[in-house]
């Protein structure tokens, strides 16, 4: 597979620390120059200035808390981003989020980079979950 993230800044909020480095190191063998990971939502704040990012993968529920209103932040600013998630209400997400993939928990790497790829224009989008 090709380096579908060259060059990319990706966002990862995921809770579960195991999964957040896994993710991380998927993003980097395929091609992402950096990446940051948050695993709660008082880490990062998309209305400050600063480092912006390419895409980000968001897991729905981070210790409880919901990730969508941080998603619409980042739909505002023309963020790409994707939904990696064990949450199992995803009419709820599409509803909210329409084109936006939702992968669900367990995923393999090649289907979270591909959908991370697809939302960035990187890759025709092969549909969601």
């Amino acid at each position: 597979m090709p380096n579908l993230l060259s060059d990319m800044r990706i966002l990862v909020l995921e809770d579960e620390f195991l999964i957040a480095m896994d993710v991380e190191q998927l993003c980097r063998d395929n091609g992402a120059a950096d990446v940051v990971i948050a695993q709660d939502l008082t880490a990062i704040d998309p209305e400050q200035p600063g480092p912006s990012f390419d895409a980000a993968i968001l897991d729905i529920m981070l210790g409880g808390i919901s990730t969508l209103p941080f998603a619409r932040k980042l739909h505002e600013r023309g963020v790409p981003f994707i939904f990696a998630s064990g949450y199992t209400d995803f009419e709820e997400i599409l509803a909210a989020f329409p084109g936006v993939l939702v992968i669900g928990k367990p995923y393999s790497g090649d289907e979270l980079i591909e959908a991370v790829a697809a939302a960035s224009g990187r890759l025709a989008a092969s549909g969601s979950a």
